[in-house]
């Protein structure tokens, strides 16, 4: 009676894991599809969300997409009084018509920092150092 029993456990979990592990497969194939095959769709719903919830902390300029950036190594922008309380994966909001760079941490869910953005001009104690850049492109100590 015992082998019957351990033959029928055999018959049924080894399909039903079979079957899991192919539907499992299928799931991440086609959520590695839908990224690669459009990253910039996928950059402007995160950066649709991340103005989502930094609009209720603080009152945002209007009529502007904000470029993104995301603090990668604070150590190297401490010397700058904006970044003075950022951490690693912080973001910054960048809108260049209100002239207005917005450090937010995600982690804790907090403005951390509003500074007047000069562009152009000599760089005031208080403004960032982040270039306005769009999106995917990269930057030396932050990355969008």
């Amino acid at each position: 009676m015992f082998i019957k029993l351990k033959q029928i456990m055999k018959r049924f979990w080894l399909p039903a894991i079979a079957v899991i592990a192919i539907v499992l497969a299928g799931l991440f194939y086609w959520q590695l599809r839908a990224l690669k095959q459009d990253p910039q769709a996928q950059a402007v719903k995160e950066t649709a969300g991340l103005v989502a919830k930094v609009s209720q902390l603080i009152v945002l300029p209007t009529g502007e997409t904000p470029t993104v950036a995301t603090v990668s190594d604070p150590a190297a922008l401490k010397d700058q009084a904006f970044f003075a309380k950022a951490e690693k994966g912080d973001k910054v909001l960048i809108y260049t018509s209100a002239k207005k760079a917005i450090l937010y941490s995600v982690l804790k869910n907090k403005i951390l920092d509003v500074a007047p953005l000069n562009i152009g001009n000599a760089a005031s104690t208080k403004a960032p150092a982040v270039a306005p850049t769009p999106a995917p492109a990269p930057t030396p100590a932050v990355k969008p």
